[in-house]
């Protein structure tokens, strides 16, 4: 991960993941397609192999979305008792929409984070 900050001015990492930007520019596309990372940004050059989020964005969306349907689909029950065919018309579609639009912007967010605070592979010291 190259570390040449001084000729590019500071990227807000919230800002740059949610917008699918590159990390340090914030200009260049971080993904090529809908979640696959690209291989390096188009308008500075910087080298996307760093960037490993591995699981991370799919139990953070799985977390988020759980908790809002759930809690919502539960609220709704106990307070206007519909039939089960309205929670399935309601809560399949909103689950399969938040997922898919949480799954990009946790995973482009993960990353920015990833390149601004030069998180890398855990390493053992031998030194000994």
């Amino acid at each position: 991960m190259p570390n040449n900050h001084s000729t590019y001015p500071p990227v807000e990492p919230i800002r740059a993941g949610i917008l699918g930007r590159c990390p340090r520019c914030g200009q260049g596309k971080l993904f090529d397609g809908y979640i696959n990372t690209a291989r390096q940004c188009g308008n500075c050059g910087l080298d996307y192999s760093f960037a490993d989020s591995g699981d991370g964005p799919a139990a953070f969306v799985i977390l988020i979305v759980g908790f809002l349907v759930v809690g919502l689909a539960l609220w709704m029950e106990v307070t206007i008792n519909p039939p089960l065919w309205v929670h399935f018309i309601l809560w399949i579609p909103l689950t399969i929409i938040l997922s898919l639009v949480l799954l990009r912007w946790i995973k482009g967010i993960l990353i920015t984070l990833q390149y601004r605070n030069k998180a890398a592979q855990g390493r053992l010291d031998d030194s000994k």
